[in-house]
């Protein structure tokens, strides 16, 4: 009989790390997209500054949703970002064997639009932030 493996659970500094990768990639793939806009709207005719103003409004609304998006697409496909795969981590359901697309979702959700609630990783036992609590999830580094 085989005792369960023990879990080391991720901590706030590789966690933030891995989150900082993510956020670059959304940025740089949002940058691009906004970029291009710019351009076929300056093609079209547009005012470069009207269009540049309604692009930089938009990414402001738009950049969370995305960062959400990516997220959640990734946790429920693989169990990690490509920020976390960098250093090791993956993000597990506590309670169920797999992290669902609704779980997803909605962890990706709450760390898109209230990011304040990862420094709660500081301070709990299992490290677990407040978008770990709500969705019922833990991140945890996977075996080397």
């Amino acid at each position: 009989m085989s005792t369960p493996a023990v879990r080391e659970y991720a901590g706030p500094v590789s966690r933030a790390v891995a989150y900082l990768l993510d956020a670059f990639v959304v940025a740089a793939l949002a940058t691009a997209a906004a970029a291009a806009a710019a351009m076929i709207t300056s093609v079209l005719g547009a005012r470069l500054h009207d269009a540049a103003l309604a692009v930089a409004s938009a990414g402001l609304v738009l950049l969370p949703a995305l960062l959400a998006t990516y997220c959640a697409a990734f946790w429920a496909l693989a169990g990690r970002t490509p920020g976390m795969a960098v250093l090791g981590l993956r993000v597990v359901a506590t309670r169920r064997r797999r992290l669902s697309w609704p779980v997803a979702l909605l962890r990706a959700l709450v760390l898109a639009y209230f990011p304040i609630g990862a420094g709660w990783a500081l301070v709990d036992r299992r490290r677990q932030a407040v978008h770990d609590k709500v969705a019922g999830t833990a991140v945890v580094r996977t075996a080397r």
